[in-house]
C-alpha cells in the first residue's frame, strides 16, 4: 500500500465542505466509537496531567482530523494497566466524516496499542456513560508452575492449585443488588451510593486458564479486581465461599482481607446499551 497516497486520500476525504458564507456546512454531529486497547503503557483511560491516558491519544488523533480540539467522553474509567476490548466513547465533529473513513483516519494516527474497531453516527441524546445499561469485565488468570512470557502482559499468574467449585460457589453470592463497600478501594471517596447490581458472575476454566466473567449495571473503583482477588483467596483455601455472603450482608469498610488482583489480567470486554444478557 502506498502510505503517502493513503494519508493524502484520507485528508482529502476529511475536507470541510464550506457554505457560501464560509462557515461549516452542518452543525456538529455526534459519533459513537468502539475502542480496543492494550493498557500496559497507559495510566488508564482518563486524561491525566502527569501521565498518558488512552483518552489523550484519541483526542490528539481527532484534533488532527477536526483541526481543532475535540473532547472525547468515555463509557467508564479504567485503571492503569487495564485493557479494553469493547470500550465505548462519544464525541462531536463539525467535519462531515463518514464513519468508515473516520475509523481509517483515527487508526492512521493512533499508536498500535490503540485501535478504533467501529464507528457510527449517534443520536443527539446518546451518552457513552449515562446511556449504558451494563458492562462486562473479564479477568484472566493462568495457573501453572510457569507463566509463558507471551502471556505475561494479559494474564495474572498463580502457581498454587485452585478449587474451581469453591470459586464458582463464592462468585454466585456476588449476584444480585448489594452494598459493595467491602469490595471498593478508597471507600471514603464521595459517592452517592456503593450499592450496585451484579447480573451474573461466571468462573470458566480451560486447562491452565481461568477466566472470570462478570456483568453488572456499573462497578465501583477497583470493585472487579477486588471481587476477583477475593475469589482467588477462596480458590487457594484462604477464605470460605460463604465469606462473600457475610461481607455483603455486613458491608464493613474494606480491609486488607480483600486483596486487589493485578491490573494486567483485567479487560473491559463490552458495554451494553440495550438488554444485558444474564
Amino acid at each position: 500500500m502506498n502510505t503517502a497516497y493513503t494519508v493524502k486520500h484520507i485528508q482529502k476525504s476529511l475536507a470541510l465542505l464550506p457554505t457560501r458564507d464560509g462557515q461549516p456546512s452542518r452543525p456538529g454531529r455526534k459519533y459513537k466509537v468502539v475502542i480496543a486497547y492494550d493498557g500496559t503503557g497507559f495510566s488508564g483511560w482518563q486524561f491525566q496531567e502527569n501521565a498518558v491516558g488512552v483518552q489523550q491519544v484519541v483526542e490528539e488523533a481527532l484534533e488532527w482530523i477536526e483541526r481543532a480540539p475535540v473532547r472525547v467522553y468515555g463509557s467508564s474509567r479504567t485503571d492503569a494497566g487495564v485493557h479494553a476490548r469493547g470500550f465505548v466513547a462519544h464525541f462531536e465533529l463539525t467535519k462531515p466524516v463518514p464513519p468508515k473513513n473516520l475509523v481509517r483516519a483515527l487508526n492512521s494516527r493512533l499508536p498500535e496499542s490503540v485501535r478504533v474497531l467501529k464507528a457510527s453516527y449517534a443520536k443527539p441524546d446518546f451518552d457513552a456513560r449515562l446511556s449504558a445499561k451494563g458492562k462486562e469485565y473479564r479477568y484472566q488468570l493462568y495457573q501453572a508452575d510457569i507463566l509463558p512470557p507471551h502471556l505475561a502482559p494479559y494474564w495474572t499468574f498463580c502457581h498454587r492449585p485452585l478449587n474451581l467449585e469453591a470459586m464458582r460457589k463464592a462468585a454466585g453470592y456476588f449476584v444480585g443488588r448489594h452494598d459493595f463497600l467491602s469490595f471498593a478501594a478508597n471507600p471514603n471517596r464521595e459517592l452517592e451510593t456503593t450499592v450496585r447490581t451484579v447480573f451474573s458472575f461466571e468462573v470458566r476454566r480451560s486447562g491452565h486458564r481461568y477466566v472470570f466473567v462478570v456483568r453488572g449495571d456499573g462497578f465501583l473503583y477497583k470493585q472487579v479486581r477486588s471481587m476477583v482477588g477475593f475469589l482467588i483467596s477462596v480458590g487457594k483455601g484462604n477464605e470460605r465461599p460463604a465469606a462473600v455472603k457475610e461481607l455483603l450482608a455486613e458491608h464493613p469498610p474494606r480491609t486488607a482481607r480483600v486483596e486487589t488482583a493485578p491490573s494486567r489480567g483485567l479487560f473491559l470486554w463490552k458495554v451494553f446499551y440495550g438488554r444485558v444478557p444474564k
